[in-house]
């Protein structure tokens, strides 16, 4: 009894086959998918109704290599668990797509370095770098400025690393209008929540936050430093500051440095079965600040703007500015802000 005959895979379309049943030659194929390159529009229009009919696309790892443009963009990141990072990449990669652009996202980590990134970037042949980190290590911009002149532009950061241009929200003006508020609402004891350390970049959030306090007579009665941004190092930075500090001499308000940990010291204020005793402020705007069970009052970045700049930036034309980018955010009244009695 014989076997079944084995179905062959559908062969590939190819070019060639586009071009041989056009009547053209696979260059002028080539160029009919090129946006700008010269082409008759009859022939065009002839070509691109072949190729629909075979279900032919152009190779684009193969154009890249006689254009030498991958249209591909590094996304640098190192804290993936912050959720306002997952909404920044969400519109960093549709206004990537929306210009002709893919991303390559490379998640920099002990385990992962950023030589190792690099290499990786260096051998797709991407376009351009954006940096949507925390820590911008000195060889990621040695390597991408010095060594391989990838363009490199910092997103939702400062750095003052001359030559790099960034696109930030104004971290300052916006610390300056939280003290504000906390002052206003007769907050005396004042502290604020840090997120991990960073180098050669900056938020500038605590420093207005310091300046707004202080113009008005006020220190920070303390500041409470976390490892990551995550809800859990939230959390766990309150409860150790409640259980080392008597309840006389407690903050009335903190400012957390992002909403996922303003959600974990509220989250630590329930299980000390102190809810809405201290009065707390976010950064970011992110889906979870407007549920009811937090009601957080936070600072909106104006992402898509910011993401439109970052992007004209890293594919400057003899219009875009040279300049780096501080766009102001606006204040977002909820709930938490107000200290119950």
């Amino acid at each position: 009894m014989s076997a079944a005959p084995v179905d062959k895979p559908p062969k590939k379309v190819t070019a060639s086959d586009v071009a041989n049943q056009a009547g053209v030659s696979k260059w002028t194929v080539s160029r009919a998918f090129t946006d700008g390159a010269s082409v008759a529009p009859k022939v065009r229009e002839s070509i691109l109704a072949v190729a629909k009919q075979l279900g032919y696309t152009p190779n684009l790892l193969a154009r890249s290599l006689s254009t030498r443009r991958s249209n591909l963009v590094a996304l640098v990141v190192d804290e993936l668990a912050n959720p306002n990072l997952l909404r920044m990449l969400s519109e960093t990669t549709r206004q990537l797509q929306a210009r002709g652009y893919s991303a390559m996202l490379l998640n920099i980590s002990q385990e992962y370095s950023p030589q190792a990134a690099l290499r990786l970037a260096d051998q797709f042949q991407v376009d351009g770098i954006m940096f949507l980190g925390t820590t911008l290590k000195s060889e990621l911009v040695h390597l991408a400025q010095n060594i391989k002149h990838i363009p490199l532009v910092v997103l939702m950061r400062n750095t003052g690393q001359a030559g790099i241009p960034f696109v930030s929200t104004d971290g300052f003006a916006a610390g300056v209008e939280i003290a504000e508020l906390f002052l206003d609402q007769g907050h005396q004891r004042i502290a604020y929540m840090a997120g991990p350390m960073s180098e050669r970049t900056e938020l500038r959030r605590q420093e207005g936050f310091r300046h707004g306090l202080h113009s008005r007579g006020v220190a920070p009665c303390a500041v409470l430093e976390t490892a990551h941004y995550s809800r859990q190092e939230g959390m766990q930075a309150l409860l150790r500051y409640l259980e080392s500090t008597p309840r006389s001499e407690r903050m009335e308000a903190v400012f957390c440095e992002n909403d996922i940990l303003a959600i974990g010291a509220m989250d630590a204020l329930v299980l000390a079965n102190a809810a809405g005793k201290i009065a707390i402020v976010g950064f970011d705007d992110i889906e979870l600040a407007a549920s009811p069970s937090y009601a957080l009052t936070t600072y909106r970045q104006p992402v898509d703007h910011l993401v439109a700049e970052g992007i004209r930036r890293m594919f400057p034309d003899e219009k875009t500015p040279q300049d780096s980018v501080l766009a102001p955010g606006a204040l977002v009244l909820r709930a938490s802000h107000r200290r119950q009695s």
